[in-house]
């Protein structure tokens, strides 16, 4: 059984803002994923954690969705913060002046439910060596479309989709060099099997030539559904970081998740190195309240 007094997290969002490091995550540990709200995690060296709470909640903050608060993804772009979010099947996207909020909604889904191909969840977000960016979101149906100057909105007449036997959700892009990499979750994240796969192609919505698997369980060392990403190039360096889920250990399971870095190797040939879990999941302090002076 997994542990009561454990924080459960999982679908990690990977970032760095001003020389500090942010993890956006699914706060987990709930009946069907039924968590109604968003945290944030800080870091300046990426070992020692800190909660920083809550930043955005559904059905206060967000008014027109109350349920379903999942795998966030975050991005800054001149000086502002954006927070993109699943709700109930819709994606959603909140600004704000810092990474830790407050964050302001939108006033609507930015893709809504049904309006493309697959469930409308999970988005990532990918800005190319132009400036421009794109949300990246789907489950059953990989989808992406280049999002508006402000950020608030995609261009729907630009929106790629793509399906595989292998994709089930968790699409993320980035580039390195002149080659761009598609990575997603393959299973269901409840299955120890959930694993991460890859693809290389010559530009943002591909053509996308399979590359194999990246990240996978290892149940010797109890280590299972190692999933739903997101890559991180370390600012000012070649480096690259892998942050992912998987089964808390002990007693984890797919609502019970907890939160690994990992590095990522790009290879000459242009391949990705598999990566090989660590045994440590990261931990954090939760940040306390600011004292209140007169």
């Amino acid at each position: 059984m997994a542990d009561p007094s454990h924080q459960y997290f999982a679908d990690p969002a990977l970032v760095a803002f001003a020389g500090k490091y942010y993890i956006y995550p699914t706060t987990d540990g709930s009946p069907d994923w039924s968590s109604t709200e968003f945290r944030v995690l800080s870091s300046n060296d990426l070992r020692s954690w800190r909660d920083e709470g809550t930043v955005l909640r559904l059905g206060t903050d967000v008014p027109w969705a109350d349920r379903f608060a999942w795998a966030p993804a975050a991005a800054e772009k001149n000086g502002v913060h954006y927070l993109y979010f699943t709700a109930d099947d819709n994606i959603g996207v909140a600004y704000g002046a810092s990474p830790t909020g407050p964050f302001i909604d939108s006033g609507q889904p930015i893709v809504a439910r049904d309006a493309h191909a697959g469930r409308a969840i999970d988005p990532s977000v990918f800005t190319d060596d132009d400036g421009t960016s794109y949300l990246v979101w789907g489950n059953g149906v990989a989808n992406i479309a280049r999002l508006d100057d402000d950020m608030l909105g995609i261009d729907d007449s630009s929106v790629v989709s793509w399906e595989d036997p292998t994709f089930r959700e968790a699409a993320h892009i980035h580039r390195h060099g002149d080659r761009y990499y598609l990575t997603w979750s393959e299973n269901d994240t409840r299955d120890p099997e959930y694993r991460v796969r890859w693809a290389v192609g010559p530009g943002p919505t591909g053509p996308w030539q399979h590359g194999g698997v990246l990240l996978e369980q290892r149940p010797d060392r109890g280590i299972l559904a190692t999933g739903h990403h997101s890559l991180l190039r370390v600012p000012g360096t070649d480096d690259w970081l892998i942050a992912y889920h998987r089964f808390a250990r002990p007693g984890g399971d797919g609502t019970h998740r907890e939160l690994v870095i990992d590095p990522l190797h790009h290879l000459e040939d242009g391949s990705l190195l598999p990566v090989e879990p660590s045994e440590p999941a990261i931990s954090f302090t939760t940040a306390q309240p600011e004292p209140i002076t007169s």
